[in-house]
């Protein structure tokens, strides 16, 4: 089943994130990983895709364990360094492991480029190049977005206008990068209704459960960082499972609200911490099965 099907029959999704390693020999650990976290039933896990394709191996091997468990897996892909004959042959790949789903991304720049190094030899310079080039290939296709402007967009309204075009482009639903107050998604989800854009959009969630993932965050995404969760990272910094408790209650509650407020589908970037995840879902899977079942 394509990830487009399950948004179609579920009122509310869950879905989980998993990274690949750096190394092999920690592949087989990763693995496991994602398969135990199958046993919490998502409706499908997404599997990332390392800096400038440093890992794109290990994404498909990772996704195909994750299907062979029972779950719908989730494979990025991206753009940057690599051609269009090295794209399809990852797409002819990830169908023969029987992948079915793929999140089209242009992917970050690489800190190593060097001057006059094309990049994108695929003459793909932007995602929504991608969507088609895997919409041809008869794939179902989602979308990265961002609740508070992609950090390279030159404004919210410019970055809005980007999206539509991906979305025009053939993506089947968009996943939010991470944000941690939610009136940042409401304002954005209005925006994105203004714009025409009418696909479903997965409200991406992480928990922070390291008061020192918090300037992390701001530094990758930019993400508002509410004064309600600074002062649970000051107050519990140098005690780390009282950290994780409070991480766990402060996504706990962002999931609760937002599941509330009608959000049909739910986003958990994990950080490859299935213990993290399960406590997760235990404090919300009765909501969302009451919300699934009313």
């Amino acid at each position: 089943m394509t990830i487009a099907e399950i948004l179609n029959t579920k009122k509310v999704s869950l879905s989980f994130e998993v990274f690949p390693p750096k190394k092999r020999e920690a592949l087989e650990s990763i693995k496991q990983t994602a398969c135990s976290l199958t046993e919490l039933k998502p409706d499908f896990i997404s599997v990332t895709f390392g800096a400038g394709g440093t890992t794109k191996g290990y994404t498909a091997e990772i996704a195909e364990a994750i299907e062979q468990n029972g779950t719908a897996a989730l494979a990025h892909l991206t753009c940057v360094r690599s051609t269009t004959e090295a794209l399809g042959y990852t797409v002819n790949d990830l169908k023969k492991r029987n992948i079915k789903n793929v999140l089209a991304l242009r992917g970050d720049i690489p800190k190593d480029t060097v001057t006059g190094e094309n990049i994108f030899a695929s003459g793909f310079l932007h995602a929504s190049d991608l969507v088609r080039f895997l919409k041809d290939k008869g794939l179902c296709v989602g979308g990265a977005c961002y609740p508070e402007g992609h950090p390279e967009s030159q404004s919210r309204d410019a970055d809005i206008e980007l999206l539509k075009y991906k979305v025009d482009a053939g993506v089947d639903f968009l996943t939010t990068q991470m944000f941690f107050d939610n009136d940042m998604l409401y304002s954005f989800l209005y925006r994105l209704q203004s714009a025409g854009i009418h696909v479903p959009v997965l409200a991406g969630i992480m928990p922070i459960t390291n008061a020192n993932q918090v300037s992390r965050m701001v530094d990758l995404s930019n993400a508002y960082i509410p004064r309600k969760l600074l002062a649970i990272c000051d107050r519990f910094r140098n005690s780390p499972e009282a950290m994780m408790q409070a991480g766990i209650a402060y996504a706990t509650d962002q999931i609760i609200d937002l599941i509330s407020n009608g959000v049909r589908g739910i986003h958990i970037y994990t950080m490859n911490k299935p213990e993290i995840a399960k406590a997760i879902i235990k404090n919300v899977d009765d909501i969302i099965n009451a919300t699934n079942y009313s």
